[in-house]
């Protein structure tokens, strides 16, 4: 249900352009996300960080569009979310020395400190990386390329998020996976 409520307001927002116009689907991007974000937080009793930060971010960022009615506010939003999120692992990494994948996971995943420190790396390359492909696509190309990007371009976090889990089920200490196992069957 989560990855639904998180297609949510990108698959209205490509239908609201196909039958429309950037700014109609600018306006429903901001009205589903408020939805979004409600709901999410009638389901978990709060909302976490990066969703609160998206929703502040379209919200002015979608305002600004509709505002100025220039498109270019809302097609380099995901740049300048993408960056944050990744100038945000480096400096918590490297100048904080705190690792904020394992502030954010540690309770629900056991990792070595090597591990973590991997995987906040993977994540911050991945951030920039986004940030940079989002910025190119808006850049050079027109908007409907740039919303069909965003709609196949879910294929990159998706993957990248597989490729998390499998990075962090080869990882997972043997004696937790053991102890999960005699807990699930007490005849062990």
């Amino acid at each position: 249900m989560k990855i639904a409520l998180d297609l949510f307001p990108i698959l209205l927002f490509f239908a609201a352009y196909k039958f429309g116009s950037i700014y109609l689907a600018t306006a429903v991007l901001m009205a589903a996300t408020v939805v979004q974000s409600l709901w999410m937080f009638k389901l978990e009793g709060k909302l976490a960080t990066m969703q609160k930060a998206t929703l502040a971010l379209i919200l002015v960022f979608g305002s600004l569009t509709l505002f100025f009615q220039d498109e270019r506010f809302i097609k380099f939003k995901p740049t300048l979310l993408y960056f944050c999120m990744g100038l945000g692992l480096l400096v918590s990494q490297f100048l904080f020395k705190k690792n904020f994948l394992k502030t954010m996971l540690g309770a629900q995943v056991n990792l070595p400190s090597a591990n973590w420190h991997t995987l906040s790396l993977a994540w911050t390359i991945y951030c920039f990386f986004m940030s940079a492909l989002n910025a190119y696509v808006a850049y050079y190309y027109s908007t409907e390329e740039w919303v069909n990007f965003k709609i196949w371009g879910y294929v990159f976090p998706l993957t990248f998020i597989v490729g998390t889990g499998i990075y962090i089920a080869k990882h997972i200490p043997a004696e937790e996976t053991v102890s999960e196992n005699n807990a699930e069957d007490p005849s062990k």
